[in-house]
């Protein structure tokens, strides 16, 4: 035993669910990575302004040291000097060491010397330079050794600095504007993890008050207590690198998603197309087959009739000859306004416009109408005045829409049947009305009506044969020409429909 297929609208939701399911997982990882690589990327461009300032750094930390050893010592006033080659004095306090005893006006460089008395007494009779630290921070120290004496200076950063930024020209980078300083390497406060946090916060409060470090290199010993930093002096290339970049990840996301969404409601929408489509289709077949089958049943049963010779009475005969004509004209009439749907939805559809009085369209309705043998026990009422503006229609389809208004008049109204037709002008509109006393038509229904195979579904309407194609191919005619129709109806008073269409601007 088969099994019933499941409904068209679950098929729609579950292959709609996949389909979200399918979509939204593997962008939710795409997002991710995304929000990680935008918070990342200011650690990633502070990486590769360091690999790109590498190689300056790598110069000027061979250089300086060089630089600095050639420098000659002069005695001013008492006092020794470091002169660079360019004439620059490097020094700020000079001292000297004779017979184990330091001499200087500063007691903290007097200090630092005596607790290294041993090393100084080794050293080379060549011009040296080498860090140390004084009064808890480290100090550069140039000496000269002149038998068994040792006389040097302190180093003034400032000028050193001025001797690193004129030497860096050659090796710059970037045109970004930076200085080039000379920074004491952080040291460990102690082992302790309050000590560690403390040291971590102090150097995160300079990086952030300070100017934006771009890159940095530790020199090598005997300078091992200094770090060369690059600090940019113009506006942060780290932050403006990262925000550009994070503006574009940002826009790249909003772009994906924004284009996710459309695919996702552009897909949806015609799976949902798709699905009521099929579900038309369906309708269709079932709507036709049932509408069909009525005059096939009569036509064949008034054949069956006359075949088998039951009717001998040639009035009896005649009145089944008519009955036949009257069962195959409406089969006709259902395939034709099939057909002719078939011709509107392909676009195959073609109008002969002309210039037409309004009193002409509705006369040609009119005897359709009467032609149908539709016009007995109803009361029909025509003010079409003959003063009305032409409009530009195919006259057999505007006359055509007007009769499907018609025929639903008719086949919707009780047993006291009253139609009217009225015709006016409304600005640059010709409006052609038709109302009816019938059933009318709930306010929820009214915007569906002119739906393909779409029927109100009321006691009169089930009892009431129909093809559910007049007012939609009626809608579809009446726009192909410019115009517009409307509706207005109330339950159990009955409906009015009407034509708008443009008015011949000649």
């Amino acid at each position: 035993m088969s099994r019933a297929s499941p409904p068209i609208v679950m098929n729609f939701r579950r292959t709609f669910a996949l389909l979200i399911v399918l979509v939204v997982l593997p962008s939710a990882g795409l997002s991710g990575f995304g929000v990680v690589a935008i918070i990342n990327e200011r650690a990633a461009v502070e990486k590769r302004l360091e690999v790109a300032w590498h190689g300056t750094l790598e110069a000027l930390a061979e250089e300086l040291p060089r630089e600095l050893r050639q420098g000659r010592f002069v005695k001013r006033n008492g006092a020794w000097e470091l002169i660079s080659p360019e004439g620059r004095v490097l020094s700020s306090v000079s001292f000297e060491v004779s017979n184990g005893k330091v001499e200087s006006v500063d007691p903290a460089v007097t200090a630092a010397l005596t607790s290294v008395l041993t090393e100084l007494s080794n050293l080379p009779a060549e011009h040296t330079v080498f860090s140390l630290p004084v009064g808890g921070h480290p100090e550069l120290i140039a000496t000269e050794r002149a038998g068994d004496m040792v006389h040097g200076t302190a180093l003034a950063r400032s000028e050193v600095e001025a001797l690193l930024t004129a030497r860096a020209d050659r090796y710059l980078a970037s045109p970004e504007p930076v200085r080039f300083t000379l920074l004491p390497v952080p040291r460990e406060t102690g082992e302790g993890l309050v000590n560690r946090l403390v040291s971590e916060v102090v150097q995160a409060r300079a990086n952030a008050l300070g100017p934006p470090v771009l890159a940095e290199r530790v020199l090598a010993p005997p300078l091992q207590d200094f770090r060369l930093v690059v600090l940019s002096t113009g506006e942060d290339p780290v932050a403006r690198a990262s925000t550009r970049n994070r503006v574009v990840y940002a826009v790249l996301l909003g772009l994906f998603y924004l284009t996710l969404t459309f695919g996702v409601v552009y897909t949806g929408r015609a799976l949902y197309r798709e699905a009521k489509l099929s579900r038309l289709k369906t309708d269709f077949v079932s709507l036709v087959s049932h509408e069909l089958r009525t005059p096939l049943t009569s036509i064949r049963m008034f054949i069956e009739t006359l075949a088998l010779g039951r009717l001998k009475d040639p009035a009896q005969t005649q009145e089944v000859l008519q009955m036949l004509t009257r069962e195959t004209e409406r089969l006709s009439t259902l395939i034709e306004r099939v057909l002719d749907w078939a011709r509107i939805e392909s676009g195959r559809k073609e109008y002969h416009v002309e210039r037409l009085e309004v009193p002409q369209i509705v006369e040609e309705a009119i005897a359709a109408f009467r032609a149908q043998r539709l016009d007995g026990g109803v009361e029909l009422k025509v003010d079409v005045p003959v003063s009305l503006p032409a409009v530009q229609v195919d006259r057999h389809a505007v006359a055509g829409a007007l009769l499907n208004l018609l025929q639903n008049a008719y086949k919707y109204s009780g047993q006291d049947k009253r139609i009217s037709i009225t015709a006016q002008v409304e600005g640059r509109w010709v409006a052609l009305a038709v109302e009816d006393n019938g059933v009318g038509i709930p306010a929820r229904e009214r915007k569906r009506i002119f739906e393909r195979f779409y029927r109100v579904d009321n006691l009169l309407t089930r009892k009431t044969e129909g093809s559910g194609l007049g007012l939609a191919i009626s809608k579809r005619i009446i726009e192909a020409h410019g115009g517009r129709i409307t509706v207005q109806s109330e339950v159990g008073k009955g409906s009015r429909f009407t034509l708008k269409l443009p008015v011949d601007k000649a």
